[in-house]
């Protein structure tokens, strides 16, 4: 077996699919209103006329597999495409169909063909095909994929040139159709950028753009700000000036001007200019913040969606499961919109993590299931191993067959969905998931986020945060996300328990901009030169010095560990 193949066969027995029947999730109405399929469908009729009604089948997919339009000109290849449904609707992905064409190549993003015996389901021996992702001319990223599928007999070796020269005819004319616009808006950002000095930037629904000046001044957090304020006025069309508040502080005076396409909008271009911190202001627990849900603070777009669709489904009183990283609030997002949607309820919350070590777990499952003023909240259940999984689903299908006055209401947290058939079976039941962001993806609220969390540690005592050290916090990608910043800000508050917080009371992990893993002597040595440097004040010298270092190896490390030092 190619390595290609056995790799994806490995990938499917992980996942524990079965290979001797299909199962594929269906869409009743998939979006076919896209420019991957308005740029394709010319594309893919022409082939089938040049095809002149050979027993092939040209099918277009989204990103995920989900098949989004199929030609087919032979009636017998077109009644079995139905019967193995690869048809619009259906997904071929690869964690849903096993080792095929579409799903494959997806997987690999590289040209794919698939013949015969090879693929993992039994019922698509007798087929070959060769898939193809397709990328966006412009950014670069997979849209969807391109793939051709014939009888087995009837391959042959210019199958997959043939997708592949298919795809790319595909790229070309999504290139056409798009480029006029990103070219005329690229134009006009290089006018700009040399007519202005200070931040420039350009935006469109697709894509943006900075200036190294932008990149190098403002930090990410920053720069996702102004650009998401700029995304929001693109449907104006007309010229604005605004200043807006950035997270770490600055404010920023943005002049914004529409680019104009054959009389539509086709972007904004933007240049802004920064004024001087508010050092005057510090984040503290009296400060007014927003709330979505109860106990929940945050502004940002992606993570009020996230709110607000969890809010909704609780609402219709579908059972739902909120898929997330590991400390992004899912549970808190959960407890938060079960409160405030049903008051008279009482929420049990178990986790999946305690099942294998707790022989009563399932048995308190079962007793909060059947308790009819309960709803049910179950955290990490993809921990739970193939058998509990189908337990779980057995107790969860009996209960929702209880008359009650209220109907049940069952929540679950995952990390990621689709790993294995047992999981999938047991969110067939849940008919909504809402994925909940990382704390990078929406670092505009970390300043809330820290003064939320500082009004539950300090106990009634007065503890602020500098602004010099809220913007070392935004420096941070906080791989642990809410909950990574909670447990630093509880290691402060032991030590720190009124005032404001400076720099140096950080712990030195959240001194350092995390560039990757350390080891634990790289740790010990990272949190070693982080106290000299705060000893010293930041002069690097003392610091080596007091470490035995030369000022050459304190300046590289300083650079490899991404250290932070502070201002004498």
């Amino acid at each position: 077996m190619r390595g290609p193949i056995l790799a994806s066969w490995r990938r499917s027995r992980d996942r524990d699919l079965a290979a001797d029947q299909i199962e594929l999730p269906y869409v009743q109405d998939p979006d076919t209103d896209t420019p991957l399929t308005r740029s394709a469908e010319p594309v893919l009729r022409h082939l089938c006329e040049q095809l002149d009604g050979q027993p092939v089948s040209v099918v277009l997919t989204d990103p995920s597999g989900l098949v989004l339009l199929r030609l087919t000109a032979d009636s017998q290849l077109q009644r079995h495409l139905d019967h193995v449904q690869l048809a619009p609707g259906f997904s071929y992905g690869e964690h849903y169909a096993g080792t095929n064409g579409i799903g494959t190549a997806l997987v690999t993003g590289k040209p794919t063909e698939v013949i015969g015996p090879e693929h993992y389901v039994e019922s698509l021996e007798n087929l070959a095909c060769a898939g193809v992702p397709v990328r966006h001319p412009v950014s670069g990223r997979t849209v969807g994929a391109v793939d051709l599928t014939c009888w087995r007999k009837d391959a042959g070796p210019l199958l997959l040139t043939l997708a592949k020269t298919t795809a790319e005819q595909i790229r070309q004319q999504m290139l056409t159709e798009t480029g006029s616009n990103h070219l005329e808006l690229f134009h006009e950002y290089m006018r700009t950028c040399h007519r202005t000095a200070g931040v420039v930037f350009a935006v469109n629904h697709n894509m943006a753009m900075l200036n190294d000046y932008a990149r190098a001044t403002l930090d990410p957090a920053d720069q996702a700000a102004l650009l998401s304020h700029a995304a929001e006025l693109l449907g104006n069309g007309s010229r604005v000036s605004t200043v807006v508040e950035l997270p770490t502080g600055i404010t920023a005076r943005m002049h914004c001007r529409p680019v104009r396409e054959n009389g539509k909008v086709a972007g904004l271009v933007a240049h802004a200019k920064l004024g001087e911190p508010d050092h005057r202001h510090n984040l503290t627990s009296s400060d007014p913040v927003r709330m979505p849900l109860p106990g929940l603070v945050g502004y940002a777009p992606l993570w009020l969606r996230a709110c607000h669709e969890t809010e909704r489904v609780v609402r219709s009183g579908e059972w739902l499961a909120l898929e997330g990283e590991p400390g992004v609030g899912k549970t808190a997002l959960l407890r938060a919109a079960q409160s405030r949607q049903q008051p008279d309820r009482r929420l049990v919350l178990l986790d999946a993590a305690d099942a294998s070590t707790n022989l009563e777990w399932f048995a308190g499952a079962s007793q909060a299931l059947l308790r009819r003023d309960h709803s049910l909240v179950v955290r990490h259940v993809d921990r739970l191993r193939p058998a509990q999984l189908r337990e779980l689903g057995a107790l969860l299908r009996e209960a929702a067959t209880v008359e009650r006055a209220q109907p049940l209401w069952v929540g679950l947290t995952l990390e990621r969905v689709s790993e294995g058939r047992e999981l999938n079976r047991l969110l067939g039941l849940f008919p909504r998931t809402v994925e909940v962001p990382p704390l990078r993806l929406h670092m505009e609220d970390l300043p809330q986020l820290v003064a939320l969390f500082l009004s539950r540690l300090q106990h009634g005592a007065d503890l602020t945060c500098a602004p010099e050290t809220m913007r070392l916090l935004m420096r941070s990608s906080w791989p642990g996300n809410a909950a990574q910043v909670l447990q630093v800000l509880r290691q402060v508050a032991q030590r720190r328990r009124s005032g404001v917080i400076q720099p140096e009371d950080l712990p030195p992990a959240a001194q350092t901009v995390s560039r990757r893993l350390l080891s634990p002597l790289e740790s010990m040595e990272r949190d070693a030169i982080v106290q000299a440097l705060n000893d010293a004040r930041g002069n690097k010298a003392a610091t080596a010095h007091a470490l035995g270092m030369s000022r050459a190896t304190i300046y590289r490390k300083i650079h490899d560990y991404g250290i932070v030092p502070p201002v004498g």
